[in-house]
């Protein structure tokens, strides 16, 4: 009897020991389960490249992007569309183009470094003529532009920046091109061009609406006819190499809605 009766203590001593481990087990299961579901998802960087004309738009943009897509952050590479058009074609890491023409858009989706159905026209623009804030110039239309009434007139360079070849294309079909290419101070991109006219560099510079529009050192002189240049349309498309093709394509839609689009408005596209 006192044998049975210290086998059955022993006994009971090993069930009690083994509903404790097994208990640590489970709430280590549990314990693990609840760290997973808990760690925060992985950030993802989306790097895209942008016309410099965007500059401001795009950055009050991201804010609200970000905002509502906590997981994903924007990175942008800004410069002349024609440059990093280029970029992308050398094999940049890029994972959006958003570029001020449609012409450096058409190169990428010929050479299918672009995911043509992704594709999407944001914004519109116009091209303006731009003069320091005290200037005394009294020109209020680009045909009445002179050899004779300026020292420097201030474009981006045709062969890259959108602006530029808009700019050539205006003053081609108003005849002036040629008469003004002594006075001609060529930009990298359109907000060195503004540069130009805001520190005195050139007296006019022809530059976006945009542009014209965040800085307090310019007026507009002139607006440029629709008929005188291709129309200026601004579109954005994910890039064929990308790792992050849904954040790239959320970016664009955003970009796209009536958000984005207030916001663009805001800073003077159409």
């Amino acid at each position: 009897m006192k044998e049975r009766r210290i086998l059955k203590q022993v006994l009971s001593l090993l069930l009690v020991l083994l509903l404790f481990v097994l208990a640590g087990c489970t709430n280590s299961g549990s314990s693990s389960k609840s760290e997973e579901l808990s760690a925060p998802a992985e950030k993802v960087e989306l790097t895209i490249s942008a016309a410099a004309s965007l500059t401001d738009a795009l950055k009050e943009i991201k804010a609200a992007f970000e905002k509502e897509n906590p997981n994903t952050i924007v990175t942008y590479t800004f410069g002349s569309s024609g440059r990093l058009a280029k970029q992308i074609e050398q094999g940049a890491p890029i994972d959006a183009f958003l570029s001020a023409s449609k012409k450096d858009m058409d190169t990428l989706q010929d050479k299918n470094l672009i995911a043509a159905d992704t594709r999407v026209d944001f914004a519109a623009n116009e091209l303006v003529l731009v003069a320091p804030k005290d200037s005394s110039l009294h020109i209020d239309s680009f045909d009445k532009l002179s050899p004779e009434h300026i020292k420097q007139l201030a474009v981006g360079e045709p062969e890259s920046v959108p602006a530029g070849r808009y700019t050539k294309e205006t003053l081609e079909n108003i005849g002036l091109w040629n008469k003004l290419q002594d006075k001609l101070v060529l930009g990298k991109d359109v907000r060195q061009v503004l540069t130009y006219v805001e520190s005195g560099n050139a007296d006019v510079g022809v530059v976006y609406a945009s542009d014209a529009r965040i800085s307090k050192k310019v007026k507009v002189l002139a607006i440029a006819k629709s008929e005188w240049h291709k129309p200026i349309v601004y579109p954005g498309a994910v890039t064929a190499n990308t790792q992050h093709a849904d954040q790239a394509k959320a970016f664009l839609k955003y970009l796209a809605s009536k958000k984005g689009k207030e916001i663009l408005e805001k800073y003077g596209f159409k």
